[in-house]
């Protein structure tokens, strides 16, 4: 079993869904960036998604798109960010890490050797936002072949006949987009969220992670009570971003606020089905 399939099976045995954070690599810095990533399974994170910086992120939010360009400026690029996970893999074996982002930076490293030294470095699976599934065959045989999971996008306004075209060669989890639009804007109504996470049921046995607009450990706590887990990301990039300078230079602590925050994160996800949740 892959260690996306370990960590859901790990999820439903104990009666719980996860949480699934993300940060972009290499922001504010690769020092702060890399022990923001090491710190994440201990703050409660249970499946980690590590942006790659893109300068044209079009489905992301400010937030992240202002952290892209953090870490860009400083030098992040897929060598760096590759090796991050590498060093990540030193101390911990068992987390799932997933690649976020857009094709254009894989094509210019090379499909092929990009799944190659993904999977070297201990990537599980990748969400490659502006990659849809007629289009991808030269970069998805090779990553699945060297072991990478592929995760699909469900939105509200995908139709049950795309949601099967999505999932018929997915793996490692669906990612449901539960508002229209970019990263970090509002929040879906629960209720909807719930019909459309059983719409998508219907269709794979696949866990189901729902992500975009979560912002508190309150609506983590409900998606999770929903969904296999809760995905917040620009409520996170939102905690490194407060602790930096107009410049982007650590003017707090820009380590400790955040993993802080992803605690608070994962406090309500754990209790999310027991009926404690904040």
């Amino acid at each position: 079993m892959s260690r996306l399939e370990n960590r859901f099976a790990a999820l439903r045995a104990e009666g719980r869904g996860g949480l699934v954070t993300f940060v972009t690599a290499g922001d504010p810095n690769a020092e702060l960036s890399t022990e923001i990533l090491s710190g994440l399974p201990d703050a409660g994170a249970d499946v980690i998604e590590l942006g790659m910086p893109f300068t044209d992120p079009m489905a992301d939010g400010p937030a992240i798109e202002i952290a892209s360009e953090r870490a860009l400026a400083r030098g992040q690029n897929m060598v760096r960010t590759l090796e991050m996970v590498m060093a990540f893999r030193k101390t911990d074996s068992v987390t799932p890490i997933v690649l976020m982002g857009y094709y254009n930076p894989i094509y210019a490293y090379g499909p092929k050797k990009f799944s190659a030294d993904a999977a070297g470095a201990g990537v599980d699976g990748l969400i490659i936002v502006d990659l849809p599934p007629e289009e991808e065959a030269e970069f998805s045989v090779p990553a699945r072949a060297a072991g990478i999971d592929m995760i699909r996008l469900v939105a509200p306004t995908t139709t049950d006949q795309r949601i099967a075209t999505l999932v018929e060669n997915a793996s490692g989890f669906i990612y449901y987009v539960s508002v229209r639009g970019i990263t970090g804007t509002s929040s879906a109504a629960t209720s909807e969220i719930a019909s459309n996470v059983a719409r998508i049921r219907k269709q794979t046995d696949l866990p189901i992670a729902v992500g975009f607009g979560i912002r508190t450990p309150s609506q983590a706590a409900e998606v999770a009570d929903i969904a296999d887990a809760a995905v917040v990301g620009t409520a996170i990039v939102e905690k490194i971003a407060a602790a930096l300078d107009s410049g982007g230079a650590p003017a707090g602590e820009v380590v400790g606020d955040t993993l802080r925050y992803v605690s608070l994160l994962a406090d309500a996800v754990r209790s999310a089905r027991d009926g404690n949740a904040p």
